[in-house]
C-alpha cells in the first residue's frame, strides 16, 4: 500500500512516526494530513534513504535543489558533488533534471548517493530518447512515456513532475494570450510541441489513469507540473496559468482517489503583490494539496542574483502557505550552475523557508531564532556560529578579522552595544 492508503485505513507507518518526530508533531496528526491530501511523504518503496521528509500544511517549509546534466555540461561526477553540497547545506529533496550524457547512469548515481528524496521530470528522458532514436524529440507516444515512468519508478525515484496540465484546451488559452515571454517551462514546451506536431491530446493527460497505476505500485508521489507558469512578472496569474491550475486540481482529486500522493507545482515569476493570491488560488482549486513553488522570483532584472529575488518571493510564499520551495541559483537564466552556485541557492532558499516558518509560528523555527539571539547576547561566538544556517561561512567571516577585544567583533569593537549595556547594568 501507499502512505496515503495506509492513512486512509488509519494506520500509522514507521516512516510517518519518524517524520513526525522530526517535525515535532504527533504521528496521528501527520497521518490525518496525509489522509486529507494536505501532506505527502515522497518515498518510493524501492528507495531506502536516511532523511525522509513530509511536505504539506502545518509542517516546516521544505527546500528542493535541482541538479543534473545539460547538453553542454554532462559530467556525472560534477553533479554528484553538487548533490553532496546541496544535502550538506540542508536541501530536503533533490531533483535530477538531466538531459545530457547517460541519463540512466546519472539517475542511478543520484539514487545511490542521495540521503533525501529524489525527483525527476520523466518527459526529459522521453524527449532525449526520441531524439536519439528518431532524430526528433517529439516523435514519441504514450507507450514510450509509460515505459520510462515504469523504469524510473522501479529504480526508486520518489516523485515525478508530470506535465499533465498542458492540454489542448489550456494550450489554446495560452495561444490567445499576449504574453511577453510565452511558454518557458522546458517540459511544458516539449508537450506543447508534441500536441501541435501530432494534433492529439497530451498523453500525460489522456493516459493519466495508467500513470496512476505506476505511481500507486511504487508509491511515487506525483508533482503535477506547471507547464504554463509565467516566465516574466508581467505574465503572472494570467488566464493560461489559472486554466492549467484548475485542470491540475481535478487531476489531483483523481490521484488521491486512487491512493496516490500528489502535490502541485506553481510559478515562477510573480510580483510581490500577487504571491498571496497565487497561494490562495492553489489551495482553493487543488483542495489544499501541498504547493511546490519555483522561487517565486519577484523581479526579472537581477541575473546573477536570482537566488536573492527568489528568496524574497519564497519567504512571502512560505508565509502565506506554500509548502515546498524549489531553489534558484545565481546562475539562473545565465549558465549551468556550479557547485558554488548550488550552495548559494540552497542557503538562500533555506533562509526563505525559515522566514516563512517564523510567520507560520512554527515552534522549531522560533526556538532556533531564540537560541541564536541568546548566544548573540552572551557574545558566545562558538554557539552563535553553530546555530547559523551556514556555520562554515559564519566561522570563515569570524576568523577573517581579529578584534582587539575577543568578546566583540570588528564592526563595533569597544563600542559594542551589547557589551556597553551589559556594563551599564552592572554599574
Amino acid at each position: 500500500m501507499t502512505q496515503l492508503e495506509y492513512a486512509k485505513k488509519n494506520i500509522i507507518t514507521e516512516v510517518m512516526r519518524k517524520v513526525a518526530r522530526l517535525e515535532g508533531v504527533k504521528p496521528a496528526e501527520l497521518m490525518r494530513l496525509i489522509h486529507q491530501g494536505k501532506a505527502v511523504i515522497p518515498l518510493n518503496k524501492n528507495h531506502k534513504i536516511k532523511k525522509p521528509c513530509a511536505v504539506g500544511s502545518t509542517l516546516t517549509t521544505k527546500v528542493n535543489a535541482n541538479i543534473g546534466t545539460s547538453t553542454d555540461e554532462s559530467r556525472i561526477a560534477d553533479e554528484i558533488e553538487k548533490l553532496k553540497v546541496a544535502i550538506k547545506h540542508g536541501a530536503d529533496a533533490l531533483m535530477d533534471l538531466s538531459v545530457g550524457g547517460d541519463l540512466n547512469r546519472m539517475r542511478q548515481e543520484v539514487l545511490k548517493y542521495s540521503s533525501v528524496p529524489v525527483g525527476t521530470v520523466p518527459v526529459y528522458e522521453v524527449a532525449v530518447r526520441a531524439q536519439e532514436k528518431n532524430n526528433n524529440f517529439i516523435k514519441f507516444n504514450a507507450l514510450d512515456i509509460l515505459d520510462i515512468l515504469n523504469e524510473q519508478a522501479k529504480q526508486g525515484v520518489d516523485f515525478f513532475t508530470i506535465h499533465c496540465g498542458v492540454t489542448r484546451r489550456s494550450f489554446k488559452v495560452l495561444e490567445k494570450q499576449k504574453r511577453l515571454m510565452g511558454l518557458v517551462s522546458r517540459g511544458g514546451a516539449i508537450i506543447a510541441n508534441w500536441i501541435k506536431y501530432h494534433n492529439k491530446e497530451n498523453p500525460f493527460y489522456s493516459h493519466f489513469e495508467q500513470i496512476l497505476d505506476i505511481a500507486n505500485k511504487y508509491d511515487v508521489t506525483l508533482s503535477l507540473g506547471d507547464g504554463l507558469r509565467p516566465g516574466s512578472i508581467l505574465d503572472a496569474t494570467d488566464k493560461a496559468q489559472i486554466t492549467e491550475l484548475k485542470i491540475l486540481g481535478v487531476l489531483a482529486k483523481r490521484a488521491k482517489a486512487r491512493g496516490v500522493q500528489v502535490m502541485i507545482e506553481g510559478p515562477g515569476h510573480v510580483p510581490l503583490d500577487q504571491i498571496k493570491k497565487n497561494i490562495l488560488l492553489e489551495k482553493r482549486y487543488c483542495d489544499g494539496a501541498p504547493f511546490y513553488v519555483l522561487g517565486p522570483l519577484v523581479t526579472d532584472v537581477a541575473p546573477g542574483y536570482d537566488h536573492i529575488t527568489s528568496a524574497i518571493g519564497g519567504a512571502l510564499a512560505a508565509s502565506y502557505g506554500a509548502d515546498f520551495l524549489c531553489y534558484v541559483t545565481p546562475a539562473e537564466h545565465l549558465r549551468h550552475p556550479t557547485i558554488s552556485d548550488v550552495r548559494e541557492g540552497v542557503v538562500a532558499s533555506r533562509i526563505a523557508a525559515h522566514a516563512g516558518d517564523l510567520v507560520k509560528r512554527k515552534k522549531l523555527a522560533i526556538d532556533w531564532d531564540k537560541n541564536i539571539s541568546a548566544a548573540r547576547k552572551a557574545r558566545d561566538w562558538k554557539k552563535q556560529i553553530q546555530l547559523s544556517i551556514d556555520p562554515e561561512k559564519a566561522r570563515e567571516y569570524r576568523l577573517s578579522s581579529k578584534p582587539r577585544f575577543s568578546d566583540v567583533c570588528t564592526m563595533c569593537g569597544k563600542y559594542c552595544s551589547i557589551k556597553l549595556m551589559e556594563e551599564c547594568s552592572n554599574k
